[in-house]
């Protein structure tokens, strides 16, 4: 069984703040990468447990190069770096896998109890629709791998981000809390060696439970909309080919769920 671990950074465990995740030069962030791969070797473990044959981890925050090779757990193959291509120019690496794994994900932007709550842009407040439903990373990242026939069958992060997966992917997809917000930085957490062993115990059962599982879609084509926070950003936002509606919202139509980032 072949399995793509996509990560991000504000739902691993022991991310709690904004400075944990933005400057690569801080001393909190070179730890937020050691709390991710610790989160990243649970998972891998759990997943060999349950059968994985093949597991790629993906480095999804930011601009790339948050993981840290030395401990990379050697169950796994890692693909990160800087100066990520297009999705229209890595398409493949996407293909042939039969199960997704969500890890260190957070909710979608205006979520009151959701710790790091955003949707693409930590400091943009920006806020996407598709079809009509406001959707966060989790929805965004789940259609990519639908594209492919990919089903998520896990969902780490924080309470919110569990609760988001459940409304967008259904009871079929194992959800892993690691931490509970009460406000955007500010929360109930699991000790990381703790949330380790509830991650390993969710990755294994995730590979039992890949039948039950369905790759996410909605229907074609997708109207899309962006909404930016104030006038003056979208004012500045040049859109590839989105049309602008009102003072902060553009739209767009989308043929593919590849291209739903392509406003």
């Amino acid at each position: 069984m072949r399995v793509y671990i996509c990560t991000d950074l504000e739902g691993i465990s022991g991310v709690i703040v904004w400075e944990q995740t933005r400057d690569q030069t801080s001393a909190m962030y070179q730890e937020a990468r050691r709390l991710l791969m610790g989160d990243v070797a649970a998972a891998v473990e759990g997943c060999l447990e349950g059968g994985a044959t093949d597991i790629v981890v993906g480095d999804g925050h930011g601009g790339g190069f948050n993981f840290l090779p030395e401990l990379m757990h050697p169950g796994a193959r890692y693909l990160t770096g800087r100066s990520r291509p297009p999705l229209a120019q890595r398409l493949s690496l996407y293909e042939g896998y039969d199960a997704g794994i969500l890890l260190g994900y957070h909710a979608m932007a205006g979520t009151a109890d959701g710790l790091l709550r955003h949707t693409q842009s930590s400091k943009g407040g920006n806020q996407y629709w598709y079809n009509g439903r406001e959707s966060g990373e989790i929805a965004q990242t789940s259609l990519v791998l639908g594209h492919f026939g990919t089903p998520v069958v896990m969902v780490t992060g924080d309470a919110a981000a569990c609760r988001e997966a459940t409304q967008f992917l259904g009871e079929g997809p194992v959800t892993v809390s690691v931490k509970e917000g009460y406000s955007a930085e500010y929360g109930l957490l699991l000790a990381p060696e703790a949330a380790h062993e509830t991650i390993r115990a969710g990755a294994c059962r995730a590979m039992g439970q890949v039948a039950q599982c369905r790759p996410y879609a909605i229907d074609l084509p997708i109207r899309g909309r962006l909404r930016l926070p104030d006038k003056s950003k979208a004012d500045g936002f040049s859109p590839s080919r989105g049309t602008r509606v009102d003072d902060y919202t553009f739209e767009a139509t989308f043929d593919s769920a590849l291209e739903i980032y392509s406003f």
